[in-house]
């Protein structure tokens, strides 16, 4: 079945919070370990459904959002937010949800929002798993965060997203990757709005993934695919390395590793459930 007609066993959700909307998909029962996934900057709720379907057999509740400025998502309020603002979203959804401790995931982008919401409230968070973590250009050279900022809106303006998500999707994945998940990343991508792909770029741009992870009572690990171009397996091991925390490599797989590694991921997030829960 092809993951167009796949995602429809997880229907969009909505709920009010005093920030504003938050658009989610889920899966599993209440009453079960809780892990809330965050998507990466050109992403959706949607790019976590080998997670979402594997929710059941692994016996785990999962949420997975729209982020702030995505689909229906009220977006932050800055213009230029930081990973905290994100994160205040994080914990206001939650709690309109009644969600008390959790398994934060990141992916890419993803990663600055969930270290920041670890950071926030380190009690209700039992593990952070970090995949393909986007580091951030807070410590950069001015001149160097202005570049890669007016890099990635520049294709934004001239292309639209339709025409960015053509040009990059096959940059998320391996050569190896199926034509059905190359399609399912160019669809989802595809579908930003401009505002909030224009507000998380700002965020990539001036924060930085590192300043949120120091102390964390919690426990942390990094993955990533061997063949990604985006945040390479190198850098990733690195900032891994520097902060003392477990790496894992997750094997021929691009950037988009939820879909393209979801065996290996899956096994990492969840095989763990009921000693952590």
């Amino acid at each position: 079945m092809p993951l167009f007609e796949r995602i429809q066993d997880f229907p969009l959700q909505s709920i009010a919070t005093p920030l504003g909307e938050v658009a989610y998909r889920s899966a599993g029962s209440e009453g079960q370990p809780l892990w809330v996934l965050l998507h990466g900057i050109g992403s959706a709720s949607g790019s976590w459904l080998a997670q979402l379907q594997a929710a059941q057999q692994s016996g785990v509740r999962i949420l997975a959002w729209d982020a702030p400025g995505y689909g229906q998502s009220t977006p932050v309020k800055p213009a230029q937010p930081k990973a905290s603002d994100y994160a205040a979203h994080v914990w206001a959804w939650l709690d309109a949800l009644g969600c008390q401790q959790v398994h934060l995931v990141g992916h890419s982008l993803g990663c600055l929002m969930a270290s920041a919401a670890a950071q926030a409230q380190p009690e209700r968070v039992k593990h952070l798993w970090l995949l393909a973590p986007a580091a951030g250009y807070g410590l950069a050279d001015p001149q160097v965060r202005e570049r890669k900022l007016h890099e990635r809106l520049d294709k934004l303006q001239t292309l639209g997203p339709a025409g960015m998500a053509a040009q990059r999707a096959s940059a998320m994945l391996s050569p190896a990757a199926s034509a059905d998940q190359l399609a399912w990343v160019e669809h989802t991508m595809a579908q930003v709005i401009p505002a909030g792909y224009t507000q998380a770029s700002q965020m990539l741009a001036g924060d930085d993934l590192a300043s949120y992870l120091t102390g964390l009572a919690c426990p942390v690990d990094v993955a990533c695919g061997q063949v990604d171009r985006i945040t390479p397996a190198q850098g990733c091991a690195e900032l891994a390395a520097r902060l003392g925390l477990p790496f894992h490599l997750l094997g021929e797989v691009g950037h988009a590793c939820p879909l393209e590694a979801a065996e290996r991921v899956n096994d990492l997030l969840f095989t763990t459930s009921s000693e952590l829960a």
